[in-house]
């Protein structure tokens, strides 16, 4: 039998303390029997077996990491697999044109052989669990030294391990690195687009309705995962076949009703809710208002790009929904953390484990220089934040021309050191593919304006570590960019893709090209002046985070310490339940195709509603997916705890069926990688009615319905 992570089994289960059911990401591998017995009085039905088994098929087999950042779940025998819109975006969009505007119209195969191969697209299943820790920090003795040992010791037993497997190994840090746990995955690299809804069920509401209740949005793509004849992952060839699911998840219609259990697995990606407060401090400041004002600036510039050409919005419709998705999550982070009065709790907390610590002098020799230590690492972040995050978000990774030249590093290195012939013949083959990829989405005129505007930002909004071209510029033209950068888009190679192809044809230093100059200006800036001193001071801050976190589980011995969220497995349970979202202001649970129509602007990018779904709606033409009142829930809530990555998971009931698929939080809850808020925080769900009716009605996919496991 596979090794259990049967240390951290009791690690986890020395803690009795009744901890709220909706809290919590819990590890399923490893779920104790007070998680169980919640989890059993809230309505499941499932054993901790049924849940997660190595040797046996079970939920967690129908549980996928969907590419690099979200979560998918099979829904049939044959490999196919759900997940969010705004997951599968970005693949729909390298697949459609004006021609084939799939993002506008929608895309749906009607047979297996329709379905479009994604270029770059994996999925991975999680094939084994253990616990190194002890490996891990072999040879550990000083704080100095830690780093160092623990990566030296991590690469050796990833390569110990793969072996010559196919397959990928993870060594990951729970608990701000007191525990390390091994995952590995096996990758699945065929994967087929199988459908997407129009963008006016898909991207419905778009950025005015994203992370706020109530919700009227069908976030939902359908892929088919393939393998080779015998079984096996397989990068794509046309003799590969559908996977034959080891699991996967029957879709119940019955409806939820408040008070309903409520089950998420997938791979949430990243809580900080131990931190101290001044992480929060740093959020509030400096961090949130820097990324907020460069991603307002950009995209303001592709809005109005977008608007005026359907050619550029199909180009640029996914990376605005990136660049736009985490904008407001800052804007209402840093509201929602000040509203919930997070730093003030953090600050009780502190001055609760100061006493403890106070009160014993083997604490004091262990935890007594924690605070010094963290306000050390914060005195120097809050200075470095600011440019720091301009640098990243505004310079370096803001106009896509800057940004791509960044790829040419290498072969202006080897012209420097006088590489061979042979070695910069390789380098520049390489590129060439790059190019192809990148300028098949990329419009030089916006991003000229993008270019301006980020570069007026940055001279105007940071007063130190600003790169010397940008003060030399700015200086000279008034703190006005136009009129450089548009000299600059002239001469340099990197704004069309007829330059860089011709430059890739007699490759030749690129010190004099102006982008790549700025690019290079401002990346010296960031390597070499301001990432040293992030690292000085994160090195004794994080050591000091670290204590503080084996400290507070010392200092509470009685409560249940959920992992906070890495992009590994987890479980959360909770019920589907209204909620108070201010004074005189109480949200129903679920919202209907009423609400849909109610929010209708013909010709809005945000809010217009195709034609077929408008006659759907007139003729109240909902089928078996209709409620006992004749009406189609769209979306509905739960007090389930997630966070990104947790996007596409599906959310189950009591017998392992899907009811629904998760695509968003609250507004009010937007605090919740740090804190989880009791009363308001909740999970927005896509309804298994509305999914199955857009297959069925709106797309007439009749063969998918077909495929599907459906409980009526």
């Amino acid at each position: 039998m596979k090794k259990i992570l049967l240390s951290i089994f009791a690690f986890l289960t020395v803690f009795n303390m009744q901890l709220k059911a909706d809290e919590g990401m819990w590890l399923p591998y490893n779920l104790s029997n007070q998680s169980l017995y919640e989890m059993q009085q809230l309505g499941c039905q499932l054993t901790a077996e049924q849940i997660f088994n190595l040797n046996q098929p079970s939920l967690k087999d129908a549980i996928v990491q969907f590419a690099n950042g979200c979560t998918g779940e099979l829904i049939s025998p044959k490999g196919l697999l759900l997940t969010n819109h705004h997951c599968g975006l970005g693949y729909v969009q390298a697949l459609a044109s004006v021609e084939h505007d799939y993002l506008t119209d929608g895309f749906w195969a009607l047979d297996m052989k329709e379905e479009l191969p994604c270029e770059g697209l994996y999925v991975s299943f999680l094939a084994n669990v253990e616990d190194v820790t002890e490996a891990v920090l072999e040879g550990v003795t000083t704080k100095e030294t830690r780093e160092e040992i623990i990566e030296a010791n991590i690469k050796a037993l990833k390569e110990e391990r793969k072996g010559d497997r196919d397959i990928r190994i993870e060594i990951v840090p729970f608990y701000s690195g007191n525990q390390y746990i091994m995952f590995e995955y096996d990758v699945y690299r065929d994967v087929r687009l199988t459908c997407c809804p129009p963008w006016g069920i898909g991207k419905y509401g778009a950025d005015t309705d994203n992370w706020t209740w109530p919700r009227h949005k069908g976030d939902f793509c359908i892929f088919r995962v393939y393998t080779s004849p015998d079984g096996k992952p397989a990068r794509y060839s046309e003799e590969n076949i559908p996977m034959q699911s080891k699991h996967y998840l029957p879709i119940n219609i019955k409806g939820v009703e408040q008070g309903d259990y409520a089950m998420i697995m997938g791979y949430p990606g990243s809580t900080d809710r131990y931190s101290t407060s001044r992480t929060i401090s740093n959020i509030i400041n400096e961090e949130g208002p820097a990324i907020i004002d460069c991603r307002t600036t950009k995209l303001n510039e592709y809005r109005k790009h977008m608007d005026a050409d359907q050619e550029v919005f199909i180009k640029y419709a996914s990376k605005q929904a990136s660049v736009s998705n985490y904008w407001k999550y800052y804007i209402g982070q840093v509201k929602q953390l000040q509203r919930n009065k997070v730093e003030d709790r953090r600050l009780a907390q502190e001055e609760a484990f100061r006493a403890w610590v106070n009160a014993d002098e083997n604490r004091k020799a262990e935890y007594g220089t924690i605070f010094e230590d963290v306000d050390a690492k914060w005195n120097v972040l809050d200075e470095i934040n600011k440019p720091m995050t301009y640098l990243r978000e505004a310079g370096w990774n803001g106009g896509e021309a800057i940004s791509f030249s960044r790829r040419f590093m290498r072969i202006n290195n080897l012209f420097k050191d006088k590489a061979s012939k042979e070695e910069i013949a390789q380098a520049t083959e390489a590129l060439k593919a790059q190019a192809e990829a990148f300028y098949k989405d990329y419009d030089m005129n916006l991003d000229k304006d993008v270019t301006i505007a980020l570069l007026n930002l940055i001279y105007k909004d940071i007063d130190k570590y600003v790169p010397s071209m940008i003060t030399e510029i700015g200086d000279k033209n008034n703190g006005d960019f136009t009129a450089w950068v548009n000299e600059a888009f002239e001469k340099s190679i990197f704004v069309s893709q007829e330059k860089v192809e011709k430059w890739l044809a007699k490759p030749k230093k690129l010190d004099k090209d102006p982008i790549y100059a700025l690019t290079m200006n401002i990346i010296d800036v960031y390597n070499n002046v301001i990432v040293p001193m992030y690292l000085e001071a994160a090195n004794s801050g994080d050591e000091a985070e670290r204590l503080y976190m084996k400290g507070l589980m010392e200092m509470q011995k009685d409560r249940n310490f959920y992992p906070d969220a890495n992009f590994t497995m987890r479980l959360t349970y909770g019920s589907v339940e209204p909620y108070k979202g201010a004074d005189a202001v109480n949200y129903d649970y679920v919202t209907t195709m009423d609400g849909v129509m109610a929010k209708y602007k013909p010709n809005n990018w945000e809010f217009d509603i195709p034609q077929d779904v408008r006659d759907l709606y007139e003729a109240r033409d909902y089928g078996r997916y209709a409620d006992e009142n004749g009406d189609l829930i769209v979306n509905f809530i739960t007090t389930n705890d997630i966070t990104g990555g947790n996007s596409g998971s599906p959310v189950i009931n009591g017998k392992g069926e899907l009811i629904g698929l998760a695509f968003d939080g609250n507004w009010e809850a937007m605090s919740g990688d740090l804190s989880f808020e009791q009363k308001v925080q909740r999970t927005i769900v896509m309804d298994a009615r509305y999914l199955l009716w857009c297959i069925e009605k709106v797309g007439k996919a009749h063969n998918i319905i077909n495929e599907l496991t459906v409980i009526e």
